[in-house]
């Protein structure tokens, strides 16, 4: 799916939280149909970032650019930057929903007091199409748990449970672009590698991801691209290969001397 021009484009993007400046001016773009990954410390601004991207976190400077598949009905692509692209920076986040980016927050964001079956309705809220059905079934087919819990209250799942219902809520918008944030967190390792898997098998399918991960040496493995952000800024990036095998990186982050 690579090659097919960049799906998203940040520009010199700066965030604030009150007097605290979390993004310095961010530049990185996602190639569609790619996966590409941030690594950084906790604090770095990868959050922060997957938040303005969907809308979550205002912008205070700097431009999002989200050049989204045309399709009939999306009412969120009559907004744009001029170039056709859509800006998210200034978009709300339901129509960002609408135009087919799907964010999974760290910590998974699951409606606990609601049924597994409730939760995938509402990924689905936004749509008014033929085919929510056939992205149930998907969903299925991704994570057999989850038809096997439907009507179990999301809260009582296990955390890797937990993390396959906020992967398939997620899916259920039909997104292009699917933001993951920390998606092995506290999971087991067999799990882990059943997660990243499932990552892999949804990019195959024609999703493109942008994943933040504490665990680089898994994400740098399934990425095209990578970001290594460093107290709100990039301090290094290229393709997920030669990233990896940066001495810098190998010591902060791979645990390697």
């Amino acid at each position: 799916m690579a090659g097919q021009g960049d799906v998203l484009t940040v520009r010199d993007l700066v965030v604030r939280y009150g007097a605290i400046e979390a993004l310095h001016g961010v530049t990185l773009r996602v190639g569609r149909g790619d996966i590409v990954c941030l690594i950084g410390a906790n604090g770095a601004g990868k959050t922060t970032l997957l938040r303005a991207i969907s809308g979550l976190t205002p912008v205070a400077k700097g431009e999002i650019a989200y050049q989204a598949q045309r399709h009939k009905g999306n009412e969120a692509l009559r907004e744009g930057t001029g170039n056709g692209a859509l800006a998210l920076h200034r978009t709300p986040a339901h129509r960002i929903v609408a135009a087919g980016v799907s964010h999974v927050p760290e910590g998974r964001g699951i409606f606990a007091g609601m049924s597994v079956e409730e939760n995938l309705e509402l990924g689905a809220y936004l749509r008014r199409d033929d085919f929510i059905d056939d992205d149930r079934a998907r969903v299925f087919t991704l994570f057999p748990r989850i038809r096997e819990r439907l009507k179990q209250s999301a809260g009582t799942l296990s955390g890797g449970e937990q993390q396959m219902l906020a992967i398939g809520r997620a899916l259920m918008s039909r997104p292009q672009m699917l933001l993951l944030d920390e998606p092995s967190l506290g999971l087991a390792p067999m799990l882990v590698e059943q997660i990243f898997a499932t990552i892999q098998r949804i990019n195959q399918e024609g999703v493109t991801v942008l994943l933040v991960e504490q665990n680089a040496s898994m994400a740098l493995q399934v990425a095209k691209y990578a970001y290594v952000l460093e107290t709100g800024r990039v301090a290094l990036e290229g393709p997920a290969r030669e990233v990896a095998g940066n001495d810098q990186v190998r010591k902060a982050y791979l645990g390697e001397e």
